[in-house]
């Protein structure tokens, strides 16, 4: 603040937007890598837990662990698709496009709204009589001759 040498050095708006997007797919696939260890963990704690400890044998579905297992893998999977696929598809590019279409479709029915008050509520026309307003508008008096 007090520093003889100022900064200078300003991100301009793009590379703002660019490491905000780089951040935010580092943050989603950090957040994939966290899912894929705790799936992992969580099937091997389950596959050690039903056969191994024999904990759960009077559920009513035998190997229960192995459908927790499968349906677990499914959310991963959703998950993973989700970052990896519809990211590609979905980018930043592909939100600008969607903004500016629904931006359009505002804009056409606002003008479609206000064409719509202009026909409903015109203002009443009245004849123009020039002379008769010119000499009511007039404060000068008339010139005589």
């Amino acid at each position: 603040m007090f520093s003889k040498a100022k900064k200078t050095e300003r991100i301009d708006a793009e590379q703002r937007e660019q490491y905000e997007y780089a951040r935010k797919r580092i943050a989603q696939k950090k957040s994939l890598m966290r899912h894929f260890i705790l799936f992992l963990v969580g099937s091997v704690l389950l596959i050690i837990i039903n056969p191994l400890l024999g904990y759960g044998n009077d559920f009513f579905i035998k190997d229960w662990f192995i459908w927790a297992i499968l349906i677990w893998t499914f959310i991963f999977l959703i998950h993973l698709f989700n970052v990896f696929v519809m990211n590609k598809f979905m980018d930043k590019e592909w939100e600008d496009r969607q903004l500016e279409k629904l931006k359009a479709r505002q804009a056409e029915r606002i003008a479609q709204l206000q064409q719509k008050v202009d026909n409903e509520l015109q203002l009443p026309t009245t004849p123009t009589n020039t002379t008769k307003s010119n000499e009511l508008n007039n404060p000068l008096p008339p010139d005589v001759e």
